[in-house]
């Protein structure tokens, strides 16, 4: 670690702090300038420990910041994970208040889920491999989130605020992924009715089942395993969109299915 073990209390204290009051912190780089990926990483570590130590239960991992679209948005030019926790799973078809869900600065991705049947550990891990250990595959909609102020964050920022996890809901439909080409996968968005976001499974590095390799083996640097029975976010298949009260959105995936989601103060 490149900072003081005291610094990653006090920033992983901080960035819990504001998860639970629904508030914004000022970005971690801007104060502690020689903060490391594997700092971010430990900060992001205790932060989880210190949900699970209020019963939270962790049912997976979420990969982020894999597209181009989205890179190129948040200024963020590599990928990062980070932890699904059981209170972050939403019904499809549900509406969602922001307020009591904490949801401070909102936005929609629209994204593969995949639900594993067998462990996954890096390194070595390949496309094959993920696509071997997958049960089956189900559309999402991911809504991110920044303890961040304003979203300004370097890839350090992201990392430490647990990958700007949210919420997120999966389509009801779980689907065999042997006979797809995930590369192929279309995605359309629509918000209260229109149209608004069109994405191609190949915009997550390729292939969405890279990604989750990707995952495995970065997470094997880390002694972290993919677990049989998680649901593995593999990334936004397009730029990240505005949430507001009021929205409805839905979310087609061909081949897979739909997940819709609603939102209210």
């Amino acid at each position: 670690m490149s900072v003081n073990p005291k610094t990653i209390e006090r920033f992983s204290d901080e960035l819990f702090s504001a998860l639970c009051s629904g508030e914004v912190i000022d970005p971690l780089t801007e104060r502690e300038p020689d903060l490391s990926i594997d700092d971010a990483y430990a900060i992001s570590r205790r932060l989880l420990a210190r949900r699970q130590s209020q019963g939270e239960q962790s049912i997976g991992k979420k990969i982020g910041v894999t597209s181009a679209a989205v890179q190129n948005m948040l200024g963020v030019h590599q990928p990062d994970f980070g932890f699904l926790l059981d209170v972050m799973a939403v019904p499809n078809a549900s509406t969602l208040s922001l307020a009591e869900a904490n949801l401070i600065q909102p936005r929609a991705e629209g994204e593969i889920a995949f639900v594993l049947k067998r462990d996954l550990q890096g390194p070595g891990i390949t496309e094959a491999d993920v696509m071997a250990a997958t049960d089956y595959v189900s559309p999402c909609f991911e809504i991110v989130d920044s303890r961040i102020r304003d979203w300004r964050i370097k890839i350090q920022d992201t990392i430490a605020d647990n990958a700007s996890c949210g919420v997120f809901v999966l389509g009801d439909e779980k689907i065999d992924p042997s006979g797809l080409d995930l590369a192929a996968v279309e995605m359309k968005i629509a918000r209260n009715g229109e149209h608004i976001a069109t994405g191609l499974g190949s915009a997550v590095q390729g292939h969405p089942a890279t990604a989750v390799a990707w995952l495995a083996n970065t997470l094997g640097r880390y002694e972290l395993p993919l677990l049989a029975g998680e649901t593995i976010l593999s990334g936004s298949l397009a730029a990240l969109l505005p949430v507001a009260a009021g929205d409805e959105y839905l979310l087609n995936l061909s081949g897979i299915g739909t997940a819709a989601i609603s939102f209210t103060a």
